[in-house]
């Protein structure tokens, strides 16, 4: 299961490095780099999805279901993700990243990923987040969190921490990455109209000349 979710997840960045248009070469190139991925290379003979998987690690769930929607979408004629949709998914992972890997890595007293390994208060953390979710009509991320959950628990990775299965590093940057971009253009937004509206402002200020009386 790790070495087919690398080769998805490799699959479609190469899909968003190429840009083919969809049609039957698309799928071609995509059938070609996922064979690829499997050709057995090297002194060990091991396939080149494994060499991959010794940089990267284990790629969660989520990365995986996000790759597969990204093919769909370009390739599979899956309609584009609401802005909002991704967004949430990505501020929820980035929230969880901060607060998940300084402490793994011994900062504080408690580590926050040792509840990944089956405590009842993650889960239901998990499940308020998904209704909470759910209700106001967002998909995405309930979504993500069910596919976690199940493969979880039939033990679908090699791992048996749910973290691992929500998020890995990678994915973490990434949203990490999408949150700044956000943030940035949203406040660049902010600081272009506020100037729009100062010069707007001082079109209409009268001169001296004409506020002066007869």
């Amino acid at each position: 299961m790790a070495l087919l979710g690398i080769s998805l997840v490799t699959c479609a960045l190469c899909a968003r490095l190429w840009r083919a248009r969809p049609g039957v070469w698309a799928w071609c190139l995509l059938a070609l780099c996922f064979a690829l991925l499997w050709v057995p290379v090297g002194a060990a003979q091991m396939p080149i999805a494994a060499y991959v998987r010794g940089i990267t690690s284990d790629l969660s769930l989520t990365s995986v279901l996000l790759a597969c929607l990204s093919l769909g979408q370009r390739h599979g004629g899956l309609p584009p993700t609401a802005r909002r949709e991704s967004m949430l998914l990505y501020g929820a992972l980035a929230a969880a990243a901060v607060f998940l890997y300084p402490t793994a890595l011994g900062w504080g007293d408690w580590d926050a990923y040792r509840p990944g390994w089956g405590d009842w208060a993650l889960w239901a953390i998990l499940l308020a987040l998904a209704l909470a979710s759910w209700m106001r009509e967002f998909r995405l991320l309930p979504v993500a969190i069910a596919c976690a959950l199940l493969g979880w628990s039939i033990s679908l990775m090699e791992s048996t921490n749910l973290w691992d299965y929500l998020m890995d590093p990678w994915l973490a940057i990434a949203a990490i990455l999408a949150c700044v971009r956000t943030g940035l253009g949203h406040s660049f937004a902010i600081f272009r109209l506020n100037n729009a509206h100062r010069r707007v402002e001082a079109n209409f200020e009268p001169s001296p000349r004409d506020s002066r009386t007869p």
